[in-house]
């Protein structure tokens, strides 16, 4: 019986698919394949078919299994990096002379990778509110071949209606990706929703403890999935094996690591609405966000991001960040310890002058699985 059908249940699929226990000793978790090449039974007899990591290595497949099944995909491959997963994309996707519409609140990495790299080579990219299905379908033009969506958005924490904005990228004749990093396969599953591609920086919640990086993409098309496979081996920036490992092991606690970085967001995010500093947040777990219905329709829960902006503009919300002692001060996000950093000077410096440039008084916090107390009084002494 294949992985895929030990359970329709997140908990369990999480901890068991791609984890078959290791034919040659029986080791419940699976082995770090740490080989480059594989010995042949004669010229093209390969053993399960692996010849050369690059190309596949079964600790790879482990994990490429196990996110394919927390995504409900049919096939996910992982990278050296989200960013790397992202140039693997938008390589097999788009050709010169192609157009994308890109969020007009996305990472600072992301940015970049259009505005300078992408951008290079004849692809045409512009701006949308995402949120609005109206405002993507306005922006798309004949030879729009992606749309391209986070939700919850970094660092403003905006949502997009996922079947809605499906549905316009359907009628463009374009595919939809959307960025699943804040919220995880645990809190939202963009395929079940009508998109044609996930993408992750696995660094973040799906490793969780912020001791690797990588990234993947997940396809629901299994034709789509073999020609990203193709990309991704003839431009080889692939997940090393333990690099797999590390992240294989953070997804076995995805559930209830999410749990908890929600529940404490939640916290969070109610102790700053109260704070006098503080001048707005953003959380769509709060009833008054604009997407505050939307994420209710498409999200289990609301996850562990909070930003909010402070009275005092650039070097008051900096000041904040410098006096945070629980929250550590640095960029990345989706560890197990609480973060903080300010994204116009560090994450999102690449947006600076751009229509993605954020506010100059924005806080970004990652809130970690800490005693919930301990973080509300940090934040408290931080604000001052």
């Amino acid at each position: 019986m294949s992985d895929r059908h030990i359970s329709q249940h997140f908990e369990t699929l999480a901890i068991h698919a791609g984890n078959t226990a290791d034919p040659l000793t029986g080791a419940v978790v699976p082995p770090i394949y740490q080989v480059s090449t594989y010995k042949q039974d004669g010229v093209g007899g390969l053993r399960g078919g692996y010849e050369y990591s690059r190309s596949a290595n079964p600790t790879r497949t482990a994990l490429e299994e196990n996110l394919a099944a927390l995504e409900g995909g049919r096939r996910g491959l992982a990278f050296a990096s989200g960013l790397a997963a992202e140039d693997c994309l938008l390589r097999t996707l788009l050709s010169p002379g192609d157009h994308v519409v890109i969020p007009n609140d996305a990472y600072g990495g992301t940015f970049r990778l259009f505005a300078k790299v992408v951008a290079r080579w004849g692809v045409e990219w512009s701006v949308a509110d995402t949120s609005d299905p109206a405002a993507v379908r306005a922006a798309t033009t004949p030879k729009t071949k992606v749309v391209w969506v986070e939700t919850p958005s970094n660092p403003l924490l905006g949502i997009t209606d996922i079947a809605a904005v499906a549905q316009v990228a359907r009628d463009a004749g374009a595919r939809l990706v959307v960025d699943n990093t804040f919220a995880t396969p645990y809190l939202q599953q963009p395929l079940s929703l009508g998109a044609d591609v996930v993408v992750h920086s696995l660094t973040k919640y799906m490793g969780g403890h912020s001791d690797v990086v990588g990234g993947a993409l997940i396809v629901g098309d299994a034709e789509l999935g073999e020609e990203l496979a193709f990309h991704q081996n003839a431009m080889g920036a692939v997940a090393g094996p333990f690099d797999s490992w590390l992240v294989l092991r953070g997804t076995k606690t995805l559930p209830v690591r999410m749990d908890r970085h929600s529940e404490n967001a939640v916290k969070v995010a109610d102790m700053l609405t109260r704070h006098a500093r503080v001048t707005r947040v953003l959380y769509p777990g709060l009833p008054d966000h604009p997407g505050h219905e939307v994420a209710v329709k498409q999200m289990r829960a609301f996850g562990g991001m909070v930003s909010f902006q402070v009275e005092g503009g650039e070097e008051a919300a900096v000041e904040v960040c410098n006096r945070a002692r629980v929250f550590t001060l640095g960029e990345s996000l989706g560890g197990v310890e609480s973060l903080i950093e300010h994204p116009g000077r560090m994450t999102h410096a690449s947006a600076a002058g751009s229509a993605l440039e954020v506010p100059g008084d924005l806080v970004r916090l990652s809130v970690g699985i800490e005693n919930a107390d301990d973080l509300l009084e940090d934040l408290q002494q931080a604000l001052g």
